[in-house]
C-alpha cells in the first residue's frame, strides 16, 4: 500500500507540482487541436548558447496557432530524492516517463536546456483560462512557449505532494531560485520576444502556470522574483 501511495504522489511532481491534479498535462492536453485555418509561421531557431536535450516527439504535438505567451512553471525530483532534487538527468526522465515536457528548461547554474522546438506545442499547460483569451480555454499550449526552472517553491506550495518532514529535509540552499537562473531566463526571454514579435513584453503575456491553472498549479510560487527579469 505504501508503495502505491508514493508511486501516485510522484506523479504530480514534475511541470509545477504544488497543486494536486489527478491528470497530467499529457493527460489534460487531449483537448482537440486547433483545426481552424491559419497560417503559423515557424519561429527562427535561437542563436543562443545552450544544451539540446531533445524530448521524444510523443511528448509533444504539432503547433496548431501563433505563439503569444511565455509560461513558467517549477520542476524538480524533491519527492523521490530530497537531498539531490536537481539530477537533471532523473528530471529529464521523469518528463520521458509521463509524457509532459516544455520548450526550455534552466538549471540551478543557469544552463538552458531545449528540450521541444518552438515550432512544436510541449504539453505544460493543461487544463485552465486566461481572462483576456477567452477563446484560449484549456488550449494555452499551441499558444505558448513552456520554460521550466529547477526550483523547489515554498513549503505550502509543495505539501499537496509531499510530506513536511520530506520537505524540511531539502537543504535551504535548495529552496527558491538561484542568480544564475534569473540571468539566463532574462537573456532566454529577450531572445524568445525578438523572434516571436506577437508576444508583448508584459505581465499579460510573460505569465506563471498559477495564473493560468490557479485551482491546480502555484508555480512558478511565492519565491520568484518578477522583477528580477523586468516584471
Amino acid at each position: 500500500m505504501f508503495k502505491l501511495t508514493y508511486l501516485l504522489i510522484s506523479i504530480f511532481l514534475l511541470i509545477g507540482c504544488s497543486k494536486q491534479t489527478v491528470q497530467t498535462e499529457r493527460h489534460l492536453d487531449k483537448v482537440p487541436p486547433i483545426t481552424e485555418h491559419m497560417v503559423v509561421v515557424p519561429p527562427e531557431p535561437s542563436s543562443l548558447d545552450m544544451r539540446e536535450w531533445l524530448l521524444p516527439k510523443k511528448n509533444s504535438r504539432v503547433r496548431g496557432a501563433p505563439i503569444t505567451h511565455v509560461m513558467l512553471h517549477f520542476t524538480n525530483n524533491a519527492l523521490r530524492a530530497p537531498q539531490d532534487p536537481y539530477n537533471i538527468e532523473e528530471v529529464y526522465s521523469l518528463f520521458e516517463e509521463y509524457e509532459v515536457s516544455a520548450h526550455y528548461m534552466i538549471d540551478r547554474d543557469g544552463e538552458i536546456y531545449l528540450l521541444v522546438p518552438e515550432e512544436r506545442a510541449a504539453f505544460h499547460a493543461g487544463k485552465g483560462h486566461l481572462l483576456n483569451y477567452q477563446d484560449y480555454e484549456s488550449g494555452l499550449n499551441d499558444y505558448s512557449i513552456g520554460i521550466e526552472l529547477l526550483a523547489v517553491g515554498t513549503s505550502e506550495e509543495m505539501l499537496s505532494i509531499m510530506p513536511a518532514e520530506i520537505y524540511d529535509s531539502i537543504s535551504p540552499s535548495d529552496i527558491g531560485y538561484t542568480d544564475a537562473q534569473y540571468a539566463s531566463l532574462k537573456e532566454l526571454l529577450d531572445d524568445i520576444l525578438h523572434r516571436n514579435p506577437l508576444i508583448k513584453s508584459d505581465r499579460e503575456h510573460i505569465i506563471g502556470h498559477d495564473e493560468y491553472a490557479p485551482v491546480r498549479k502555484s508555480d512558478p510560487g511565492d519565491l520568484f522574483d518578477w522583477s528580477r527579469i523586468g516584471y
